[in-house]
């Protein structure tokens, strides 16, 4: 990411003081994108280049994406902006509430605004003092009879019904959101990363998906590579797909998070980075196969994703570390999406590994477990099930975190009926 090189004209100008004061702030401390997207964006503003703060421009020249990459297919950058949108609010009501200038992104827009908001106090009180006495009280008729309006209908108000609450989100979804509109981001699986690994034929850690020779596809070539492998690699680097399971389970906690799903954001799991996780609730969806970030909680989980002899042949299991009387030591599901039979996912809330925030992680064997395990949270009797299946009874002072075995029939690559298989409670 580049670091913008601030001139001596930048530095005395007090609007990009602020820029680096509200970088500095510690709402933007543990958002290294965030920093130097808002960075970027104000010194190009400042100097008169706003023909530089385009959709394309940020993400080739801010997060480092392939000049050729489909802005259509690629929504990374509006998803950032949005992020750094909330951080600007969350600052300017917080720590930056005495501020005399306040910075502003317009929706729709990637250009930063500077509103000196101490000036324009100061006119409007200064044109308040000038007012004639005469004038003053014919300023203040409007809202005399304002008054008497509202105190001749308060009781006509109080008497109607009063328009129902949007509920809350339920639990579990309804641990993941603090007061404060702290984001919620759904991270879904990479499905440029499924084919690559079918390309590759061998697993993946997290480490090497993170790793820009993987992401390019570089160590996948083969040495005689064809013209048609080369322009799929180069498609598989630049887009960003994900599956119809995740827009149904997006769909479906959207939906669950009422009142506060403007608090959700979506990020596809290309786009994450470690960073990022030290910040806020995350929903992950999809296993590691498809989504390598789960694999980064697989050890404090006792079901576990596991592949056949080659990666992408075989029927996928879970392996039920620590069986239970009466429990499989696996669970098969089916052998490929859009088959018709048994099939397995998991849900798992979880604390995030520093403590700040939660995990709730819906991944099935195949993309009809995972679909599966997004409706069940979205059925309020499954919700009593499993509460009843982990024996919570009422409010609970603590957190409680858990993963949930769950067993649902495919019917040509739709779901169906869903079961509680097995449940282990989580202890932090």
């Amino acid at each position: 990411m580049p670091v913008v090189e601030t001139d001596s004209e930048l530095k005395t100008d007090p609007r990009w003081q602020l820029i680096e004061k509200v970088t500095a702030s510690q709402s933007f401390q543990k958002s290294v994108r965030i920093r130097e997207l808002l960075r970027f964006m104000a010194e190009r503003t400042l100097h008169g280049q706003p023909q530089d703060l385009t959709e394309h421009n940020i993400g080739s020249t801010v997060f480092g994406k392939p000049q050729d990459y489909n802005v259509v297919e690629d929504s990374s950058v509006r998803v950032q902006v949005r992020q750094l949108r909330l951080k600007l609010h969350e600052y300017f009501d917080g720590e930056g509430r005495g501020e005399s200038w306040v910075v502003e992104i317009p929706k729709g827009a990637y250009t930063t605004v500077f509103r000196n908001v101490e000036n324009r106090a100061a006119a409007q009180s200064s044109k308040e003092a000038a007012l004639p006495e005469t004038r003053r009280e014919l300023r203040l008729l409007p809202w005399t009879l304002a008054a008497v309006f509202f105190l001749s209908t308060t009781a006509l108000w109080f008497s109607r019904p009063k328009p129902a609450v949007a509920p809350s989100p339920p639990w579990p979804l309804g641990a993941l959101f603090t007061p404060g509109e702290q984001p919620v981001r759904v991270v879904v699986a990479d499905v440029n990363y499924g084919m690559m690994r079918l390309v590759d034929q061998r697993p993946v850690t997290l480490e090497r998906y993170l790793s820009p020779a993987y992401r390019s596809g570089e160590d996948l070539l083969a040495p005689h590579q064809t013209e048609r492998e080369a322009r799929l690699m180069k498609y598989l680097n630049g887009a960003l797909l994900t599956s119809y399971a995740d827009l149904v389970v997006v769909d479906t906690l959207m939906r669950l998070s009422g009142p506060e799903r403007n608090q959700i954001n979506l990020v596809s799991a290309r786009d994450l980075n470690p960073r990022d996780l030290e910040d806020g609730s995350f929903v992950f969806v999809g296993a590691p196969s498809s989504n390598p970030w789960v694999s980064s909680f697989e050890n404090r989980l006792n079901f576990q994703e596991r592949e056949g002899r080659v990666v992408g042949e075989g029927p996928k299991y879970f392996l039920n570390l620590h069986p239970k009387p009466g429990e499989q030591e696996e669970y098969q599901g089916l052998e490929f999406t859009g088959s018709s039979g048994e099939d397995y996912a998991t849900i798992a809330l979880l604390p995030m590994p520093d403590g700040h925030g939660d995990a709730l992680i819906l991944q099935g064997l195949q993309q009809e477990g995972t679909e599966a395990a997004g409706l069940f949270l979205a059925d309020a009797e499954n919700r009593k099930l499993l509460e009843k299946a982990l024996g919570i009874t009422g409010v609970t002072a603590q957190p409680v975190y858990f993963e949930a075995l769950i067993r649902n029939q495919a019917i040509a690559g739709a779901p169906s009926a869903t079961s509680i298989v097995a449940t282990r409670l989580i202890h932090p």
